[in-house]
């Protein structure tokens, strides 16, 4: 069953969205990152869900032990069962409850500023997805590593035009969806492609996105768990899903 694009998405002027927070080492930055979140956008928050690994650190876990005290109604925490950070995500994708799922980072890669405006752009309901870009005027990098910067430019060039899309930045795990779209479709990855699979899917699908501006600043604690290398291994999801049927993309 393909998904029926043309259905009319009534604006939302009260939603209730789950934000997933993916933690290993992260622990001011996780904590700045709730705290802005609750804080700007509580009436629109449904559930804030963290997810946790072997790796998470014990100063991380009891960060977020302190967090579920703070916000006993609003925190809840998983340890995922799925490996590696696609899998952290798509663990909490079959746990989310609200009418929007909202995936980003817990390092401050991330800024929890800006999740005020993907929840406005989402609430118009026009639009199946609402994803950030760091490839604009009002977006832009801090601390990115200048090699992978030029890498990124070209992937991201190459496989909008595979795409035939006007996205920007196909690669930033930086957005909104509707959670019903996020159930109905079948996911693959477990490590970081699956953020690229998350929005060449539902393209693939002919949903409706919505590219909005927003920074990225390299993080200033802990260390990241995608290596150098592991980036290449983008390009092979990259072709897969351009090869695939829209039917085999369905649950």
């Amino acid at each position: 069953m393909i998904i029926n694009t043309a259905t009319i998405i009534e604006k939302h002027p009260t939603m209730k969205a789950s934000i997933i927070l993916p933690v290993i080492n992260e622990t001011s930055s996780l904590e700045k990152t709730a705290k802005i979140i609750t804080d700007e956008n509580h009436d629109d928050l449904g559930e804030i869900i963290i997810m946790t690994a072997v790796k998470t650190t014990p100063e991380s876990i009891a960060v977020i032990n302190k967090l579920k005290n703070e916000y006993p109604n609003l925190i809840k925490a998983y340890r995922q069962e799925l490996p590696f950070l696609g899998g952290a995500m798509r663990d909490a994708f079959t746990r989310s409850q609200g009418d929007w799922t909202l995936m980003m980072a817990s390092d401050l890669e991330t800024d929890p500023h800006a999740v005020k405006d993907l929840i406005r752009e989402a609430k118009t309901g026009n639009w199946d997805i609402v994803t950030v870009t760091r490839w604009t005027q009002k977006g832009g990098f801090k601390g990115y590593n200048p090699v992978k910067f030029v890498l990124n430019f070209a992937f991201q060039n190459l496989f909008r035009l595979l795409y035939w899309t006007n996205l920007s930045d196909l690669t930033y795990g930086f957005r909104i969806f509707r959670t019903d779209l996020i159930k109905k479709i079948k996911w693959e990855e477990v490590r970081h492609p699956f953020l690229l699979e998350t929005i060449l899917k539902p393209l693939k699908l002919k949903q409706r996105v919505k590219e909005i501006p927003a920074k990225w600043e390299a993080r200033k604690e802990g260390e990241s768990q995608n290596t150098f290398f592991r980036n290449f291994e983008y390009i092979k999801i990259g072709i897969k899903v351009l090869r695939s049927k829209k039917e085999d993309l369905l649950v």
